[in-house]
């Protein structure tokens, strides 16, 4: 075996990277449980440019030995060479997981993040120009807004808003003016929210609320927003009986509304009513993915775990 590998490394040193991968599979072949043998293959692919064949030797690696760190960066460098980021990322923090300190794989797991950043707002800037061809200002404004918060400063993006943003401005305005009273207290409540004036959105939040309520309007879109968006401002200030109040005003006439039950749930573990908040989340992870989405059925589910471990550590101590 250790003939194999020596051979392999001659060839590998002279450049003869076939006749070297020839050596390394022989070796392996022999004894598939040494590493080395298929982290060594992989980086004469890479040399050759195959990462499909690099990838390959690099799970192999993997599979050999799941400690052994190489592996998990012989395998990033492929996926991140076939520009597949999101699987490389998982690759670097799987390998981070093994040794922490690794400087390489934490090195190139900040590359590569990056690397997604500036894919992300690229993205974000061809959505923009296709909503401005297609006269969607309100969409352009919005996703060009996204682009800024990962992208603060990007002439770029500066130059689509200075073109987008005035026509936005006056659409607000005349939206604004055919707004009532009661719509008026919520657009207050969400420009104090944005401006992380969580209180004062609260007084806005709840002016609107008490007059849909007067008006038997408690069930309209405007008054489920509002509960929603106040909901939100009692989670920022940790009023969790508010929160808990206010998702279930939505839920009574919204039953799967994922955000309601996702913050409820919160609310509920915030004040250790820990069997609800297990329900709630239980509730979102059985809806379809597509209705809940990646994020919030990543969320849910790491709540739903840590939720199951507390409740039986309770169910002992009360045995116990």
């Amino acid at each position: 075996r250790l003939l194999g590998k020596g051979e392999g490394n001659k060839f590998f040193q002279k450049g003869q990277y076939h006749q070297a991968i020839a050596k390394y599979e022989e070796a392996a072949g022999i004894d598939p449980t040494v590493p080395a043998y298929w982290s060594n293959a992989a980086a004469c692919w890479e040399k050759l440019g195959n990462y499909e064949k690099m990838s390959e030797c690099a799970r192999s690696c993997i599979s050999a030995d799941r400690g052994f760190v190489k592996g998990y960066f012989r395998l990033a460098v492929a996926l991140k060479s076939m520009n597949d980021l999101s699987e490389c990322v998982k690759t670097l923090e799987s390998g981070l997981a093994v040794q922490s300190t690794n400087a390489d794989l934490k090195r190139m797991k900040k590359e590569v993040l990056e690397l997604q950043r500036h894919e992300q707002v690229a993205a974000f800037c061809r959505k923009a120009e296709e909503q401005m061809q297609n006269s969607d200002i309100a969409g352009a404004y919005k996703t060009l807004e996204l682009a800024s918060r990962l992208d603060a400063g990007n002439p770029e993006i500066e130059r689509m808003m200075s073109r987008v943003k005035p026509k936005f401005d006056q659409m607000e305005k005349r939206r604004k003016a055919g707004l009532g009273q009661v719509e008026l207290y919520k657009e207050q409540g969400d420009e104090a929210y944005k401006n992380a004036n969580f209180e004062g959105a609260i007084q806005h939040y709840t002016k609107c609320i008490e007059a849909l309520e007067k008006s038997g309007k408690t069930s309209s879109e405007l008054a489920l927003k509002t509960y929603s968006n106040r909901a939100a401002c009692y989670k920022q200030i940790s009023n969790f009986d508010g929160v808990i109040s206010d998702c279930t005003a939505v839920l009574e006439v919204d039953h799967e509304n994922v955000k309601a039950l996702i913050r409820r749930a919160q609310a509920f573990e915030g004040v250790e009513r820990y069997r609800s908040a297990l329900q709630d989340t239980k509730s979102v992870l059985t809806m379809p993915f597509d209705k809940v989405g990646k994020a919030n059925f990543d969320l849910a589910n790491g709540m739903q775990h840590r939720l199951q471990r507390t409740v039986q550590q309770l169910k002992k101590m009360a045995s116990g």
